[in-house]
């Protein structure tokens, strides 16, 4: 099957986002965005709207440049030399690449859960309270509520909190992981980005992480990159399709499921490919 041969429909980004008689501010907004490796053409013209307080789902199959659009969010492709970036990308109105941003404060914006737990070589409630000690909290009752408070919404507390002095290291993978979401909540971000957040758990922690993605989504925008479909029907208010470096298709998960308007959408959602 000639997949590749099928007209791509690219949506231009809205200054609004739909949804049945709602609209929606977008939080993030994404114009013209093309990323190179070397020579290799990653992410093609690039254009779309997440809005505020929802989660948005980016599906599609290995290597459609998925990972490479998230990492754009939050300028993670910075340390990359090889990396040319040309386009825009708006954080509440500002672009992150416009010349002399400052990069701390967009990524302040943001918490990144990655597909493996990254907990760090220290205590359970230090690693909570990292990210706030970076930015200059002080106090001991201070961090400790701070890293009660986000345990607790993680739903940890009760879990460790007769052992928060114990290295994080002695968790559960999926525990991990929910420590690694309370560490990134503790910055106070606006935006939660998951990279595969719940590929490498058990299916009951994966449904703990997505249920916690959904309580959370009334005060944050979520971003999730996800190979499982079900995860994205589960979970998504909108969802976005990609396919080789470019954006087929983006709308409500209803919208995207039930009435995708390209064939290529159609294709991959009905198992055609993956």
């Amino acid at each position: 099957m000639e997949l590749i041969t099928v007209p791509l429909i690219i949506e231009q980004p809205k200054s609004k986002v739909m949804n049945g008689s709602n609209s929606l501010n977008p939080h993030i907004v994404v114009e013209n965005l093309n990323i190179y490796i070397q020579d290799n053409h990653i992410l093609k013209n690039i254009n779309m709207a997440i809005p505020d307080k929802s989660i948005t789902c980016i599906i599609g199959p290995s290597g459609c440049g998925k990972t490479t659009l998230l990492r754009s969010f939050n300028r993670l492709h910075d340390d990359n030399m090889n990396v040319k970036i040309t386009g825009n990308l708006f954080v509440d109105g500002e672009d992150i690449y416009a010349k002399g941003t400052e990069v701390t404060h967009i990524r302040k914006k943001m918490g990144l859960l990655a597909q493996r737990p990254c907990s760090l070589p220290m205590s359970i409630i230090d690693n909570v309270v990292y990210g706030p000690r970076i930015h200059g909290v002080r106090g001991r009752r201070k961090l400790y509520e701070i890293a009660r408070h986000q345990l607790v919404a993680v739903g940890l507390w009760d879990e460790v909190k007769d052992r928060l002095k114990s290295p994080a290291s002695t968790l559960s993978i999926g525990q991990q992981q929910r420590l690694c979401l309370a560490r990134g909540l503790a910055v106070e971000p606006e935006i939660i980005l998951g990279d595969e957040a719940t590929s490498a758990l058990d299916p009951i922690s994966s449904k703990t992480i997505e249920e916690l993605f959904v309580t959370i989504k009334d005060k944050y925008t979520v971003v999730l990159v996800t190979h499982t479909l079900r995860q994205a029907k589960r979970i998504a208010d909108y969802v976005a399709f990609m396919y080789m470096g470019e954006l087929v298709e983006f709308g409500t998960a209803d919208q995207l499921f039930n009435h995708p308007k390209n064939q290529l959408t159609k294709e991959y959602i009905s198992g055609g490919f993956s």
